[in-house]
C-alpha cells in the first residue's frame, strides 16, 4: 500500500513538463474542476500551487501537470516513484460552476491545458457541447491533445510557429469560430495570463461570458497572507479563496501582471543555484 503523499509515477511529457501521479486518497476522493492544491517537497520548501489534472478516487490518485519553472518544480522533476512529498493541502479553491449552459468553448494555451481537461469533462458530463481550442508555441509543447479529445465534441489546435495545426493564436481560432458558428453560451480560459487577456478582448465586442482561471504568487492557500491578491471589478480578491476562477471582464490583467514580475529576479537566481548545484552533485556520483 502507497503512503500518503507518495509518488508513484513521475513521466515527461512534453520538454520541462512532466506528469506525476501521487497518492492523495482524501484529496481524491472529495476534489472538483477547478480546484488546486498546494504542496512542499521537504521540511525547507517552499509553498507551491498546483491545479489538480485529473484524479481518481478509486486509486486515491491525484494527477499533476508542472512545468519547469523556478527551483522547487525544478527539484520536483527529479523526485522518483516511491519519493514522498512533505505535504499536499488541498483541495483548494472554489470549484468550478458546472451547468448546463449550452455550447461551451474551452480555451487552453501551453500549460493551462492542464487544468482545462477537468473542467471540460465535468461540462461534458452535465451535458454541454464541448469545443476545445489549444495552443502551444510549437508542436512539442502542446500537452494532453488525446484527453480532451475524448472529452470534447471538436478539437482545434493552433501552434505560434505552425509546427502543427494552424499556424497563429488561440484567439485567431476563437474569432473564426464564432464568425462561422455563432456565439457560444460560456467560455472557458486558462493559459498565460496575457493569452487570457486577449481571449477576453476577442470576446468582449460579443459579450459572451468568459471564465479564466488565475494562478498569481501564492503562499498560504488560505486567504491569510494577502500574496495573491488580484483586482476584480474593482475590489480587491484573494485568488486562493474567491478564485482561482473570475469573471474575465472583470480582471484587472495589467496589474497581474505587474505583480507576477515581483520576485523573478530572485526566483531566476534560486532556479540557477539549483539547477548548478544539482549537475555537480550527478557529476560527483559518476
Amino acid at each position: 500500500m502507497p503512503q500518503n503523499n507518495e509518488i508513484l509515477e513521475n513521466m515527461r511529457i512534453a520538454p520541462e513538463v512532466n506528469r506525476y501521479r501521487i497518492y492523495a486518497p482524501d484529496i481524491a476522493n472529495v476534489r472538483r474542476a477547478g480546484q488546486f492544491v498546494i504542496i512542499r517537497i521537504d521540511d525547507h520548501g517552499e509553498r507551491i500551487p498546483l491545479t489538480i489534472a485529473d484524479a481518481d478516487p478509486d486509486r486515491g490518485e491525484l494527477i499533476l501537470i508542472v512545468q519547469e519553472v523556478g527551483k522547487t518544480t525544478a527539484h520536483l522533476a527529479t523526485l522518483k516513484a516511491g519519493d514522498q512529498l512533505k505535504d499536499i493541502i488541498g483541495p483548494l479553491g472554489s470549484p468550478t460552476h458546472i451547468n448546463n449552459f449550452g455550447t461551451v468553448v474551452i480555451v487552453g494555451g501551453g500549460i493551462g491545458i492542464a487544468p482545462c481537461y477537468p473542467i471540460a469533462k465535468a461540462m461534458k458530463k452535465a451535458g454541454n457541447h464541448i469545443v476545445t481550442i489549444l495552443g502551444a508555441r510549437t508542436k512539442d509543447l502542446l500537452i494532453m491533445e488525446d484527453e480532451m479529445r475524448k472529452t470534447s465534441d471538436e478539437v482545434n489546435i493552433c501552434t505560434d510557429d505552425g509546427s502543427y495545426g494552424a499556424k497563429g493564436l488561440v484567439t485567431d481560432l476563437l474569432k473564426n469560430y464564432i464568425e462561422e458558428q455563432g456565439n457560444p453560451d460560456l467560455c472557458v480560459a486558462i493559459g498565460p495570463v496575457i493569452m487570457m487577456k486577449f481571449v477576453v478582448e476577442t470576446l468582449r465586442p460579443y459579450q459572451i461570458p468568459v471564465i479564466v482561471s488565475l494562478n498569481p504568487i501564492m503562499i498560504d492557500g488560505t486567504g491569510m497572507c494577502g500574496g495573491c491578491r488580484v483586482e476584480v471589478g474593482g475590489e480587491t480578491k484573494f485568488v486562493c479563496v474567491d478564485g482561482p476562477e473570475f469573471d474575465g471582464y472583470a480582471v484587472n490583467f495589467d496589474l497581474l501582471m505587474r505583480r507576477l514580475t515581483l520576485y523573478r529576479k530572485q526566483e531566476h537566481e534560486a532556479y540557477e543555484l539549483f539547477k548548478r548545484s544539482h549537475r555537480c552533485q550527478i557529476e560527483a556520483e559518476l
